[in-house]
Order: C-alpha cells, then structure tokens, then sequence
C-alpha cells in the first residue's frame, strides 16, 4: 500500500479497539510518543514524510486513521461524529500505547481535533503542533467575515443529505483528483500514486459519508455551549501555515496571543493548504526543533542516537 515510501517496510500496521471503534493505525520508532491526526479527505498516509524523521529524531509515531476514514471503523450516523467521540479517540489511543500524554499533532480537521484536545485534556497533551487549521475562537470570529464564509462555502454545501456523496464520486472522484493536482503551489506534491492511494482510501465502503458527517455533526453544535468549552492552551504550541490556503484565510493566524501564549508561529509563503505534503523537508525540520527544544532546553528526544 506504501510502495515508494522511505522506510515504510519498517512501519507496523496496527488496529486498537477503543472507545467502541476498531481504529487502525501505523507505527514506527520508539520514545516519547507522537500522534499524528490526518484531516480531510486524507488518512494516515498525510504523514508519509514525517512518520520516518520523527522516529530517527527519537520518537515513537502513531499515524491514526481517525474513525470513519480508511481502515478503520464506520459507524452509521452522524452522532458518532461529535467532537467528543473524537477527542475520546485520541486519549483511548494514547492510553492504548500505554502513555499518559503524547505530542499531538493534527492538520485540518485532525488540527481541529488536536486544539480541542489541548483544551478538553490538557494533561495529556505534552506540546501541540498544528498545520493548516485555525485555532476554534479565531475561526468562530472570522467565519463572520465576508472573505472566510466564502472560502468555507463547502461546509455548508455538506450539511445536505446524499448530495455532497454524489458529487465528490463524480467521474471517479474526479473533483479530489483536481484539489490535489491543481492545489498545491509546487507541482507533482501529490503524485499518481499518492492520489491513487486517496481515492482507494475515500471509497473504502461508508467512508465517504463517515468523513462528511464530521461537518455534519459540527454544524450541529450549540455555539453558545461550545465557546464555554474554549480555554486557554499554556502547553507549548507550534502553528505551521502555508500561506496559499484556499480554504483558511491568512488572518486566522492571528491574535493568538491571549489563546496560546506559548505559541511559536511559523507561515510559510510558498506553500499551500497541504503543507506537509508540498514542503516536507522544511516542515519536518521545523517539527523536529520544537520537539527538541522547549525555552531552549533540550528535550529527552534530542538525546536519542539519529
């Protein structure tokens, strides 16, 4: 399934049953324990090019399918796809690797679990690493704003019964196989095999429904009742953002100082909403130098051989 990949002989596939899903997922190396959380419509295989440079940098990696994607479990009906389940997921996974915390790191909506997760269970979370996806106080406010509602018009086009499915298997997804040619600013980011792969992964039986029911299930939150959910994150955090996002205006890497006040912001200007698919040597390096170092003290990592 990983044909290509650098070192993917050495990664372990695995399934965990926890919070009343069979959840698959891969890994590799050993030491502090890294989750890495894929958005959409990806899976585990978001992180090919960092699953190998964190675990030679000293980390023990688990690449998740999040529940409904790819290999792991389905479950009929939008209310498995609460920000609950999800959150629960991750923790169930973290105790399944027999860890009390981890580095959570999430793109997309995997981000938009990871921020939640550093603010439902923040005694789980080590240091937080988010790509591509905004902060939930930032995108409530700017998803107000005239330029943001019309880059997330497609979440509104998903709360729709059966239609978002019929459109997205056109012409054998034909509308994915564009997003990933023509999105990333560097050409060939995603190759024909990489895109084979993501349309395998998308039409694994229910998962199409499964990945849109995650926006489905948000819209159908209480904003009041969430925003009391919204607390300050004081772990240390590294936000990633490729400025050429056609879903994520830039401003919403802004004004995060109160939110995350150990947080380190790196924007990378030739990049896109893929970001660690179209730059993974710089995103790797940066992901990497954080890990190792918190207010310039190396980290247990930064002591493993390499």
């Amino acid at each position: 399934m990983v044909s290509g990949v650098i070192g993917s002989e050495d990664w372990d596939h695995q399934y965990a049953v926890v919070n009343g899903v069979r959840l698959h997922y891969v890994e590799c190396g050993s030491g502090p324990l890294v989750i890495l959380l894929h958005g959409f419509p990806e899976f585990w295989y978001a992180w090919r090019y960092q699953i190998p440079a964190l675990a030679a940098a000293g980390y023990r990696v688990i690449a998740l399918d999040q529940r409904g994607y790819n290999l792991s479990d389905k479950p009929k009906g939008v209310r498995h796809y609460r920000l609950d389940s999800l959150l629960d997921d991750v923790l169930s996974i973290i105790r399944h690797a027999g860890e009390q915390s981890a580095v959570v790191v999430g793109h997309d909506w995997g981000g938009a679990v990871a921020w939640n997760f550093a603010m439902r269970h923040p005694q789980a979370v080590e240091k937080l690493i988010v790509l591509n996806a905004p902060h939930p106080q930032r995108f409530l406010e700017e998803l107000l704003t005239f330029s943001q509602f019309c880059k997330s018009w497609y979440m509104a086009l998903f709360q729709l019964p059966w239609l978002p499915e019929m459109l997205i298997r056109a012409g054998d997804y034909a509308g994915l196989e564009r997003t990933l040619r023509n999105d990333p600013v560097h050409p060939g980011a995603f190759g024909e095999a990489d895109i084979a792969l993501y349309k395998q992964a998308i039409s694994q039986p229910g998962a199409l429904t499964a990945t849109i029911n995650y926006y489905r299930a948000l819209f159908r939150v209480n904003p009041v009742g969430y925003k009391r959910t919204i607390t300050r994150i004081d772990v240390p955090t590294l936000l990633i953002w490729g400025e050429q996002d056609r879903y994520l205006g830039i401003r919403l890497t802004e004004g995060l100082g109160a939110l995350v006040p150990k947080l380190q912001l790196e924007r990378i200007p030739d990049a896109s909403h893929w970001v660690q698919a179209e730059v993974p040597e710089r995103v790797n390096a940066l992901m990497v130098d954080f890990l190792r170092t918190t207010d310039g003290i190396p980290t247990v990592a930064s002591s493993k051989p390499q």
